[in-house]
């Protein structure tokens, strides 16, 4: 099997030029690192889904880097999406819009509405400016495991499997964008991401949840997802559990002044505990799922993940969490 070739982000025309030839690319975007493929080539993006293993009843995230890209996506874009758009855009927000009839079934799994976004990494924004079409661009790792948030987190899932991967920094979110579905009269989130609840209600007014018909406009809302081979289990507090000389991962928040004196009294009860606490909400999100990955090249057997207030970042990583354990 040829391996994935590597493309440093001074190349970045090589990727764009690979992404216009019908290849598969992997590239940072702020929230993890998406594999990108011509959004309007359905062969290119049949390759994402052999690649990740990714079932055909999953739908992708188009992005673009202008609003002219998102015209030859979106069949109508409402007032609402609008406001969205000029308070968020570019960053880690997608919207759900009614589609055109050019973009493939396979992006949209057959739906009458496309996910679209624009990145906020000027990389990204960059290569799709340079290949000159939009590019759906999903997480760049195999279906199921830890999204991948550094370039050489997508090579353990997809080398081989992939054209490229542009190797930039490590991402700086670390979860995936937050998806809003904007074809009715309100807001309506169908996943939890960086721009939360509040800030949406914020701007709008209002916002309601998704059924369960609506939630499966979004990736990420079916299928099983953000799982590592470990076990996760949630618990309210690192500092309860019974001790044991089981290898295994903790993953934690607390206020960094406590952070040494903590992890001193958990090995007592853990020494063989593979120990990471978090300063903030930002800093757990943005840790996440390479603590996952880290902890599966250990043979850890169990990860405890210590439970957040489901409030603003804390919805999007108590969301990941539940569906890691399930």
């Amino acid at each position: 099997m040829q391996s994935t070739l590597r493309i440093e982000t001074h190349n970045l025309h090589l990727a764009a030029e690979l992404i216009a030839q019908g290849k598969t690319v992997a590239f940072p975007t702020e929230t993890v690192y998406g594999l990108g493929a011509d959004a309007l080539n359905e062969q290119a993006v049949e390759r994402i889904f052999l690649a990740k293993g990714r079932p055909s009843d999953n739908p992708l995230i188009v992005h673009i880097a202008s609003l002219d890209q998102l015209d030859q996506v979106a069949s109508t874009v409402s007032p609402l999406a609008n406001i969205l758009i000029q308070r968020f855009w570019p960053g880690p927000l997608t919207i759900v819009v009614p589609r055109k009839p050019n973009v493939p079934n396979l992006v949209t799994a057959g739906l009458d509405t496309v996910a679209v976004r624009m990145p906020e990494e000027p990389l990204a924004r960059e290569l799709i400016r340079l290949a000159g079409r939009p590019i759906v661009a999903p997480s760049a790792n195999r279906s199921g495991r830890p999204s991948a948030t550094t370039w050489e987190s997508v090579l353990a899932d997809l080398d081989g499997r992939i054209d490229a991967i542009v190797c930039g920094n490590p991402t700086r979110i670390g979860l995936e964008s937050t998806v809003v579905d904007t074809t009715g009269s309100e807001p309506t989130i169908l996943r939890h991401g960086a721009i939360t609840q509040e800030m949406i209600v914020q701007v709008c007014g209002s916002v309601s949840s998704g059924n369960s018909e609506l939630q499966l406009r979004s990736p990420g809302t079916r299928h099983r997802h953000y799982q590592p081979q470990a076990k996760v289990q949630i618990v309210d507090d690192l500092g309860r559990l019974e001790p044991t000389l089981q290898r295994c991962g903790m993953i934690g928040i607390c206020d960094p002044s406590e952070m040494e004196s903590r992890e001193i009294q958990l090995r007592k009860d853990f020494p063989q505990a593979t120990i990471r606490y978090c300063a903030s909400l930002d800093d757990y999100a943005s840790n996440l799922f390479e603590f996952f990955r880290h902890c599966d090249t250990l043979g850890v057997v169990r990860i405890y993940c210590q439970q957040v207030a489901p409030h603003g970042l804390g919805r999007a990583i108590m969301d990941r969490l539940e569906r890691a354990a399930q």
